[in-house]
């Protein structure tokens, strides 16, 4: 969510924790169930569960020989540089692909049993294409508008650091500037109605 002043500058920024609708959004007067899935993705690791309403059902941890020892930079990185063609760059490009391939084929575990609402995930720019051209294809494109990446450092993933992470996203957030500090003042000093402001906001 984005407040705006008068003249349509951004003013303040609440990220709403991911367990909740957007303001103004056509929801029964029921409490609705959230089901999304956390992925977090960095070279040879993985950590990845199917949450309900915050609550971790299923997780799985994937690792895979993707690092070179040595110089600790991955093989996919040192292709650019190097090439493939010794026996341990090949053993390591084989790892990645079966890497991508079991993350897959979990999350399409995941969203053939379930109704899944909204996607958090954090993956860098180098790895997204070996996710998406992957053989065994995610259950969703990178376009999906479920899709949320997560605005957060992630450290080499595990389970707890997958409850971390889930722990961030059941929390809001307040982004703002310290020159709109006096508009952060007013606004948590005051009790507003979101439903009669809405207009004022967009996400």
């Amino acid at each position: 969510m984005v407040l705006s002043d008068d003249a349509g500058n951004e003013q303040v920024y609440f990220r709403l924790p991911i367990v909740l609708p957007p303001p103004g959004a056509n929801t029964p007067e029921e409490e609705i169930q959230v089901n999304y899935v956390i992925v977090l993705i960095q070279s040879g690791n993985c950590a990845m569960g199917y949450f309900e309403n915050g609550v971790n059902l299923y997780h799985k941890v994937f690792r895979s020989y993707m690092v070179r020892k040595k110089q600790g930079k991955s093989q996919i990185k040192y292709l650019k540089t190097k090439g493939k063609s010794r026996a341990g760059s090949r053993v390591r490009l084989g790892e990645t692909v079966e890497f991508f391939e079991n993350i897959n084929e979990r999350l399409q575990e995941y969203f053939e049993e379930h109704e899944v609402h909204r996607i958090a995930i954090s993956c860098s720019k180098t790895l997204i294409p070996y996710l998406f051209n992957s053989k065994v294809p995610t259950p969703f494109d990178k376009h999906d508008p479920r899709i949320f990446k997560i605005p957060k450092h992630i450290h080499t993933p595990i389970y707890e650091v997958m409850l971390d992470a889930n722990r961030y996203l059941m929390k809001g957030e307040l982004i703002y500037e310290e020159m709109q500090q006096a508009v952060v003042d007013k606004l948590l000093g005051e009790e507003i109605d979101f439903s009669d402001d809405v207009d004022e906001f967009y996400y």
